[in-house]
Parts: structure tokens; sequence; C-alpha cells
């Protein structure tokens, strides 16, 4: 069987195949004798290579997002060529023929045809935004595994504090630990610590301060406050650096918080993965894909397979979970009223991802035409459908009292 040509629609192209230390490039095109090069991967090389490119007057550049190791390559070239950042399962060359001179080879092939789809790669002052809300994320959750590590550490003690304070960090459970910290260990004046409710309930919560709390408990228990407190300088010093980012997209900032369920911390997630161009997608729905919100399509031989959503990005999908959670604890909205609905049929995860699908689409609106969330109009429609629900509500709890009032 003859083999199909594709037509040529860039002239002079390169693809590149990214590994951690080196580089394998091939150039193909008009007039071009095509040629294949390893560079390493140290900037000095990556500028050689550069002028290489420029020598053979290569406009385009295809490459594989390989792991972190494509940022260095992409940085040091983006300035002088166009260059098509394309995912690796886009672009798998046929089983059997896998070496570094074939793939680069392959990926020049499919770039002169225009067969390759360019992923979303956002600007300089983006990528530092996102680089320093990202490592934030994780200090955050550094810091949650430490609070977890210290309700461990009271446990192994046998003091229950967890079982009578709902937040072992309250104002209530700080003093508790900073009197334990100190060398106090009688539950009558731990208790005396209570604030609030708590005072009420002294009594029980003498019994879960009794234990068996030693030394070594102080020591872990004091080993592991510091290190919260390191952690939480840290994500201050952050929190400083990310609102210098944020000097000249403060409007897209309060734009997005209009949206019910966006606080601030949220629009700048948002912001920080998607920025603030949204001429980079051609549709939300587009955007929606990438981010990995919307249902998958899989049908074959006229049957749906799986619909679940896609990997897509679990950074910008994370920030847009927390703000559905937030939308559907708000009063008389529509992403409120659409979460109810949707859980009473699909349950509340898949509610929260539609939800979170809803936010998106918002945001690409917001940010492309810079104006702020409009309600639908579907004011009576909820209301309605709240008052129904009251009613609902209502004849359960008349049913239940007859029935006590019957026993």
């Amino acid at each position: 069987m003859a083999m199909v040509e594709f037509p040529q629609l860039i002239a002079r192209g390169c693809g590149l195949d990214v590994h951690k230390d080196t580089v394998v490039a091939t150039i193909k095109g008009t007039g071009l004798q095509e040629q294949t090069r390893t560079f390493c991967t140290f900037t000095q090389d990556l500028e050689e290579f550069s002028t290489w490119l420029k020598t053979h007057q290569v406009t385009h550049i295809a490459m594989e997002s390989t792991g972190i190791y494509w940022r260095p390559v992409y940085y040091v070239l983006e300035s002088s060529f166009q260059i098509m950042l394309v995912n690796a399962r886009h672009i798998k060359n046929v089983p059997g023929h896998k070496t570094d001179k074939k793939d680069s080879e392959w990926i020049a092939k499919l770039l002169l045809s225009g067969l390759l789809k360019h992923s979303f790669v956002p600007d300089s002052s983006v990528r530092e935004l996102r680089s320093l809300l990202r490592h934030r994320r994780k200090l955050v959750n550094e810091r949650s595994k430490e609070k977890n590590r210290l309700q461990n550490i009271l446990e192994d003690a046998n003091i229950k504090l967890g079982s009578v304070v709902s937040d072992v960090f309250s104002k209530t459970g700080q003093g508790i630990i900073d009197l334990l910290l100190e060398g106090v260990t009688d539950p009558v004046l731990l208790s005396n610590q209570a604030k609030g409710s708590l005072i009420g309930k002294k009594q029980t919560l003498v019994k879960a301060l009794y234990g068996r709390f030693a030394d070594r408990h102080r020591f872990m228990l004091k080993l592991i406050i510091d290190t919260m407190a390191d952690l939480d300088k840290l994500i201050g010093r952050l929190d400083q650096q990310i609102e210098s980012c944020l000097t000249d997209k403060q409007a897209q900032l309060a734009l997005l918080q209009t949206i019910p369920g966006v606080s601030r911390q949220s629009a700048i997630g948002i912001i920080s993965e998607i920025g603030i161009q949204m001429s980079q997608f051609i549709s939300e729905k587009h955007l929606a894909s990438w981010a990995g919100v919307c249902p998958g399509n899989n049908q074959s031989a006229g049957k749906v397979r799986s619909t679940r959503v896609t990997h897509g990005n679990a950074n910008l999908k994370t920030t847009l979970i927390e703000a559905s959670w937030a939308a559907s604890h708000t009063m008389n909205t529509y992403l409120s009223f659409k979460y109810h609905k949707l859980v009473q049929r699909r349950g509340k995860k898949k509610a929260a991802m539609a939800i979170a699908h809803q936010i998106l689409a918002a945001s690409y609106y917001i940010l492309r035409d810079q104006t702020p969330y409009k309600e639908p109009e579907l004011r009576q429609e909820i209301l309605i459908e709240r008052r129904k629900a009251e009613m609902l509500r209502l004849e359960n709890r008349l049913r239940k009292l007859k029935t006590l009032a019957s026993k």
C-alpha cells in the first residue's frame, strides 16, 4: 500500500524530541535538506541551537510537553520562533519505530503538514503567578498535614480534644495546646480555656482532657507548632509576592469576584491558570475541555462509552470545585439553584463538577468581554422551586410530629 503524503502547509520547520539533558532536532522543508542534530540543554547550547535554526531560516518549531523539561527549551526559543507545544498523546508514532531521531522526524513531518494542535502556554507574567500560587497551595497542604499530625499526637496521649471541640485550632483549642506546651496537664485547669458554647460542656471537656500526656508528646507538639509557624511565614511571603504580580490585573480580579462563590483567592487561582487574554481559546467549550471540567465524548458502534471528565488542568479544576461548593451555599442565585436541582438526579460530586463548568464558562465571557457577571432571568422559577422545597420540608415535619403524637 502506498504511503499517503500530506500537503505541506509550512515552508520550513523543526521537530524536537526533548529530554532532560539533550534535545534531538530534525529540520526539513522547502529547499532544505533534512538534517538531524542533537544539542545539550545548557543555555549556551540552546542559544547555539537557536542560531543553527536561524541559519537555515526555520520559522516554526514543534515539541512534546515532556514533564518540565520542555520549559527551558521553550523559554529560550519563544522570542525568535513560532513554537507549538503539543500533547504527547496526539503525536504517537507507529509502534516499533521508536527512536529519538525517528520521533523528531515524525514531529517535523506532522508540523509541516499542519496536523498539530498548539497547547496553551501563558505569557511570562502569568507563568510567574502560576508558579507562586502552585507553590503556595503545596505549603497550605503541608500545613494541613501538620495539623493532622498534631491531632494524632493528642490522640496518642489519649487527650480526646477533637471529640468535644469541633475545631482543635479554635480559641479554646489553641489555649489548651498552649497550656500543654507550658507543662500544664491538669484537666480542670485546661478546661478553663473553654470559650462560647463550650463553657456549658466543661464537664465533658474535663473528661476528654484527662490523658497520659508525656514529655515526648510535649516535644513533638512543640516541633509541630514551630513547623506550622514557619509555614505561615513562608505563606505570608508568598502572598506578598503574589500581590506584586497582580498590580495590573486588579480589574479582572474584581470582575471575576462578581460570580457567586468566587472569592478573591479563587479569582487569583483562575487567572493564574488561564490568564486574562481569552484569544488563546476558540470558545468556552474549548476552555472547558482543556481544563477537564466537561464530559468526555466516547462513542463507538452507536454505543456511548465512558463520558467521565478528562484529567485536564488539575490545579484549575481544584480551584473551580472549591468555588462551586461555595456557590452552592449562596442564597437565591442561579448557580445554587442549578446545583440543588442536579443533586437530586446526579449526586453531589457530579453536580459540583457541573457548577465548576458553569463558573469557568462565565469566567471566559467575563474576561473576554470585560463585563461583570449577570444572573440569568430565572428568579421566578427559583422562587417557585424554593417554595415547593419549603412546603415539602414542612409536610415531612408535620408527618413526623403526628407520628410521635400517636405514640
